[in-house]
């Protein structure tokens, strides 16, 4: 009785691990899934203007730098330098990704890249191969004309050779880009052009679609990076190497919205102080390029959400070793 429990049991273990076997095998086979995108027309422009436009939002709300930069993501409070050439490791659980070279270098960079493929790339995170994009960017609502601009500014760059390691997925990366990853899916097509004013709609835009303060003051799930908490009520934690900072309450609610007694001017000032951490996760240097007029549509926008009532401890210090909370 029990040599055939036993036979049993071995013929369970022996399916489960070739089912287990045939599905990492399909997943290798099949994880690099192709997409395809609508045409966006995105053209670059040689245009002063429209290059100056892209040079804005790149160095400043849009911060593409902070991460595109080699070295900046360490210091983010100081001015950039040597160009967008990629190279900063993101460790994640499923595997090691890394940003890529975004300056216009043929070999390296996005020299070879069409308009279309980089305008694909923001808007629908599909790559240049047609793969999905891990999607850490967040301007897939951005406005046609400020896609332009941006693309046009990256074309005037300068060339930076840097060869950028491929990311590094392990077996879970390459199920999350098999079964999980796609291109993104717009309910409403983003706006051809948006005039700068300091109105709250216009707010809105800059807060979700340029300078991503939703991606940070939403509290996310610390393994999926899903969104878990109430838009902009923070609570996203990130650790440093001196303590751990938490995306502050951007609501306006009266007891812990951090703008709750603040006016457009206090808001606008807060910005020109920069950071009151040298290691904060926060790039205060490219948010203090932005415009009075920007600074201001996004206090109003912010002013005009729903309270949350989120209390939230902005930085916490690492402990010493044998201390306790």
């Amino acid at each position: 009785m029990m040599k055939r429990f036993f036979k049993w049991v071995l013929r369970v273990f022996l399916g489960i691990a070739t089912l287990i076997l045939l599905l990492i095998l399909y997943i290798q086979l099949t994880y690099k899934r192709k997409f395809d995108a609508l045409p966006t027309g995105i053209k670059a422009s040689t245009d002063s203007a429209v290059i100056a436009r892209g040079e804005y939002l790149v160095m400043g709300p849009a911060h593409c730098w902070a991460c595109h930069t080699p070295g900046a993501h360490e210091n983010l409070q100081e001015a950039p330098s040597g160009g967008m050439s990629g190279g900063l490791e993101i460790k994640l659980p499923f595997g090691t990704l890394y940003a890529p070279n975004i300056t216009n270098d043929a070999a390296t960079g996005i020299g070879t890249y069409t308009d279309e493929m980089l305008a694909r790339a923001i808007r629908f995170n599909v790559k240049h191969d047609r793969t999905a994009l891990v999607p850490f960017m967040t301007y897939n609502g951005m406005s046609d004309e400020d896609l332009t601009a941006v693309i046009s500014y990256l074309r005037s760059t300068k060339p930076v050779v840097h060869e950028v390691p491929q990311h590094d997925l392990n077996v879970l990366g390459k199920g999350v880009m098999r079964f999980l990853m796609k291109s993104y899916e717009h309910a409403t097509p983003p706006p051809a052009a948006l005039r700068p004013d300091t109105s709250a709609e216009y707010g809105k835009y800059l807060a979700i679609n340029v300078a991503n303060c939703h991606g940070c003051h939403t509290n996310r799930d610390k393994s999926s990076g899903q969104f878990i908490g109430t838009p902009f009520a923070g609570g996203y934690e990130m650790p440093t190497k001196s303590g751990t900072f938490t995306s502050a309450n951007l609501t306006p609610h009266p007891a812990t919205g951090v703008l709750a007694k603040w006016s457009a001017g206090d808001f606008v000032q807060r910005f020109r102080a920069g950071a009151a951490y040298p290691e904060s996760p926060m790039p205060w240097k490219a948010f203090q390029e932005m415009t009075d007029n920007d600074l201001k549509a996004l206090y109003y926008f912010l002013r005009s959400i729903e309270p949350a009532e989120q209390r939230v401890t902005a930085f916490r210090p690492k402990l010493a070793e044998g201390e306790k909370e």
